[in-house]
C-alpha cells in the first residue's frame, strides 16, 4: 500500500481512496488526483480496503476488475452502517468489454446507499478529474447537511434546556410571591410585574443576538417606565460592560425587586425622589465590578423587623452572583444596595 497526503486548495474537501489491484492503474489515478491538489490513498486487497473505509474517505475509486465478492461485501457493510446524512460516491471505473447494464443493476442492488458514477476505460483524463471533483464536492454538501442536522439537534437541546430553566424561575417565581402575598390582587400585581421583569431580559438577550447583553440595556429598561414629562427618575452610569445571559436575568429581577420597593415605600414613592445606578471595574489584574443603586429624596427609611420577598430574594441572587452577600443599607436617607465581586462571575 502507498499512501499520499497533499494539500487541497480547499482543506475541508474529503480524501479519495483508490481500490486499484491490477496494473499500474492505481499509481496512474494517484499520480494524476494529486497533481490537481487532492488528496489520495491507496488500498491494496480486502482487508486493508475494511482498515481504510473505517476511516471515513470521501468517495472510493473503484476498478471493476477488483469487486470480487469479498470487496463487493465490505464495501455493503459499510455503506450500510453510514450515519443517515451519508450516500458516499463511488466511481466504477469500467472495461469496455464489461456488460455495462448488468454490473450497473448488480450494483446499484448491492450498494443502495451510494451514489455511483460509471466510466468506461479508457476515460478522458478531463472527464475523470471532473467527475472526481464533483463526487468530493457532493460530499462536502452532505458533511454541510450534517452539520446542518447536528446544530439542529444542538439548537433542539438548548431550547429544552432553557425552556426548563425558565419554568423553574416562573415557579420558583410564584412561590415566593405566594408566601409574601396578603390578598389575591397583591399577588396578582406582583406576579405579573415580576413575570414582566423576567420578560423584559428575555427580550434582551434576544435583540442582542447571543450569550452577553449590555448592562446599560438591563438598566435602560429597568428605568424606561418611570420617566414622565421627558424627565428620567432613575439615573444610571458606568463604563460598558457586556453580561452573561443567566447573570442578565439576575440583574433585571434584582433591579425589579427594588424598583417596586422603591414605588411603594423609598424615593420612587414621591416626586421628588430619585433613584442613582452605577457601576465601575476596579483597574486591578482580578477586575473587582461594583454596583451600586442609591435612593434619595424619598419618606425616611427603616428597616423591617421581618425582610419582604424583594430582600431576601436580592440577598440571596446578588450572592450567588458575585460570591459574597450584597450590603444593604437602610439609611435614613434613601435605601443603599451595593454588591461587589469578580467581574468574571459576570462578564
Amino acid at each position: 500500500m502507498r499512501e499520499r497526503t497533499v494539500s487541497g486548495t480547499d482543506g475541508s474537501l474529503d480524501w479519495v481512496l483508490i481500490l486499484a489491484p491490477y496494473r499500474r492503474d492505481a499509481e496512474y489515478l494517484e499520480t494524476l488526483l494529486t497533481q490537481h491538489d487532492m488528496v489520495v490513498r491507496q488500498a491494496v486487497g480486502p482487508e486493508e480496503l475494511a482498515a481504510k473505509l473505517a476511516e471515513g474517505p470521501g468517495i472510493l475509486v473503484v476498478t471493476h476488475e477488483a469487486l470480487n465478492p469479498a470487496v463487493l461485501d465490505i464495501i455493503a457493510h459499510h455503506l450500510a452502517d453510514q450515519p443517515a446524512w451519508s450516500e458516499m460516491p463511488i466511481v466504477v471505473l469500467l472495461d469496455r468489454a464489461a456488460p455495462h447494464a448488468r454490473v450497473r443493476a448488480e450494483l446499484s442492488a448491492k450498494w443502495p446507499r451510494s451514489r455511483q458514477i460509471f466510466y468506461q476505460r479508457p476515460v478522458a483524463t478531463l472527464e475523470l478529474l471532473s467527475g472526481v471533483q464533483s463526487a468530493l464536492l457532493a460530499r462536502f454538501r452532505q458533511r454541510e447537511v450534517r452539520d446542518h442536522l447536528e446544530r439542529e439537534v444542538e439548537l433542539r437541546r438548548e431550547l429544552n434546556h432553557r425552556v426548563k430553566n425558565i419554568l423553574a424561575s416562573v415557579t420558583a417565581i410564584f412561590e415566593m410571591t405566594r408566601r409574601g402575598a396578603t390578598s389575591v390582587d397583591q399577588l396578582t400585581d406582583d406576579y405579573a410585574g415580576r413575570l414582566q421583569a423576567l420578560s423584559k431580559v428575555h427580550s434582551i438577550v434576544f435583540e442582542a443576538g447571543g450569550e452577553a447583553v449590555d448592562l446599560t440595556e438591563i438598566v435602560e429598561r429597568t428605568r424606561s417606565p418611570y420617566r414622565s414629562g421627558g424627565g428620567d427618575r432613575i439615573f444610571a452610569e458606568g463604563p460598558p460592560i457586556r453580561v452573561k445571559r443567566d447573570a442578565s436575568m439576575t440583574l433585571a429581577l434584582c433591579f425589579h425587586e427594588l424598583a417596586t420597593n422603591a414605588l411603594k415605600y423609598g424615593a420612587l414613592s414621591r416626586p421628588e425622589g430619585r433613584v442613582r445606578i452605577d457601576w465601575e471595574l476596579s483597574s486591578e489584574v482580578d477586575r473587582i465590578l461594583t454596583l451600586r443603586w442609591i435612593e434619595s429624596g424619598g419618606p425616611p427609611v427603616t428597616e423591617p423587623s421581618n425582610p419582604g420577598y424583594g430582600t431576601r430574594y436580592i440577598r440571596s441572587a446578588l450572592r450567588g452572583l458575585f460570591g459574597s452577600p450584597p450590603e444593604i443599607i437602610f439609611d435614613p436617607g434613601g435605601l443603599r444596595c451595593i454588591a461587589v465581586g469578580p467581574s468574571s462571575r459576570i462578564c
